[in-house]
């Protein structure tokens, strides 16, 4: 059984897996490419201060 489109919730097409066609795909696409979606970011425990790497060696 195929699951269905994220985009239009269709059954999904296996050409264009996981979505049902490529107007969908296409879609989704642009949704990345113009921000739309977005991973988090987890930010550092950085106190602000630079690391310093010695040069005693």
């Amino acid at each position: 059984m195929s699951k269905a489109c994220p985009i239009c919730d269709k059954p999904a097409d296996p050409a264009y897996r996981p979505f049902c066609s490529k107007r969908c795909a296409d879609v989704d696409l642009q949704r990345w490419l113009t921000g739309g979606y977005a991973i988090p970011a987890v930010e550092g425990d950085d106190d602000g201060e630079e690391r310093r790497v010695s040069d005693d060696v």
